[in-house]
């Protein structure tokens, strides 16, 4: 038996962090339905199969096509199987190549619960937003996204399971920002679905979570996206006390970094606040050579060099299953009966 293989049996056989019973019984939402969540899951909590960068104004999903996508991204979830990979969080936001037929196919044909997403992506000044943005209120735009929560995605029965949003790393958000952080804000009360928002160094961060708690959101339905490239690390731990999920997601090309923060998680008392990923992929219809990052790194690189320094098989499995599940989970009591209710 493959090593890498051996160990992730081991260890699920071995260890356990079974859910608690509440009144409150957690659900997950993947591409295929409905599912109790169950902590003793692998996740990738940040990855990408499709991108497409030319801007909300151009871009045309007919201009792709699922066959070759498939024969081009289908090799790399192969190579999951190896690793047990349960869940895989596809964080390509609408308008910039969020495909969700494409992610039903992939869902049916590996065994993989694939999460899609609801929202918008303001970063890198606004070009995937759509002019209608500018236009309307925050409520008009979070009724778009619980609607497609409620009802599905582009005439689909396809639900998202959590919001994508994405900001530009400022210490005051401009009026598009603040619109999306706030209906994302909206999205989640009616919703339950937890808020991950591109957003880089700390700066940005703060204004968010003010936002946030203006509207009567929890930091803890909050996921600070690339958090890796904050360079104060007390900010890690003002964050984590605050309750907000710290994602540190660029294990697709950086290891180094990853293992010195992930390490200073644990020194603090803070590695039950920390979701790591790849950020990898993606295959990008603009592009005729694709290069594709493998989804794997997690579990061949950054498992044994957690292993160097000290790190136990749980903190590992706090890492990959138990942390994910709690961030992505739907309390029951916000989950909506798909009926016409406001």
């Amino acid at each position: 038996m493959n090593k890498h293989l051996k160990f992730i049996t081991y260890f699920f056989i071995v260890i356990g962090y079974g859910c608690s019973i509440t009144t409150k019984q957690p659900l997950i939402q993947d591409v295929i339905g409905t599912h109790p969540l169950d902590s003793n899951q692998i996740w990738l909590t940040h990855e990408h199969i499709l991108v497409d960068f030319i801007g909300a104004d151009s871009i045309k999903p007919n201009s792709w096509n699922h066959d070759s996508i498939l024969k081009v991204v289908m090799p790399y979830f192969e190579e999951l199987k190896e690793f047990n990979v349960n869940y895989f969080v596809d964080a390509t936001p609408n308008y910039l190549g969020r495909d969700v037929l494409l992610l039903e196919k992939i869902a049916n044909k590996t065994g993989i619960r694939i999460i899609t997403n609801t929202g918008l992506y303001g970063a890198r000044n606004n070009k995937f937003i759509p002019k209608y943005v500018q236009k309307i209120t925050a409520e008009d735009l979070a009724e778009k996204w619980i609607n497609e929560y409620r009802n599905g995605i582009d005439k689909t029965t396809i639900r998202p399971g959590f919001i994508k949003i994405g900001v530009d790393t400022s210490d005051t958000l401009n009026t598009i920002h603040q619109k999306l952080v706030k209906a994302a804000a909206l999205t989640n009360l009616k919703t339950g679905l937890a808020i991950a928002s591109h957003t880089g160094k700390a700066i940005g961060l703060w204004p968010q979570l003010n936002i946030l708690k203006e509207m009567g959101v929890s930091p803890e339905s909050f996921i600070w996206v690339h958090a890796q490239e904050e360079n104060n690390n007390d900010n890690y731990l003002k964050a984590a006390d605050m309750g907000c999920w710290i994602s540190l997601d660029g294990l697709g090309w950086d290891l180094e970094k990853h293992v010195e923060k992930i390490v200073f998680a644990k020194r603090n008392g803070i590695l039950d606040r920390i979701l790591i990923s790849h950020d990898s992929g993606w295959y990008d219809p603009q592009k005729e050579n694709q290069t594709i990052r493998p989804y794997t790194n997690i579990f061949t690189k950054l498992y044994p060099e957690l292993r160097s320094h000290g790190f136990t098989d749980d903190e590992f499995k706090l890492l990959i299953t138990v942390n994910p599940s709690k961030a992505f989970s739907i309390e029951i009591s916000n989950y909506p009966s798909f009926k016409n209710d406001k």
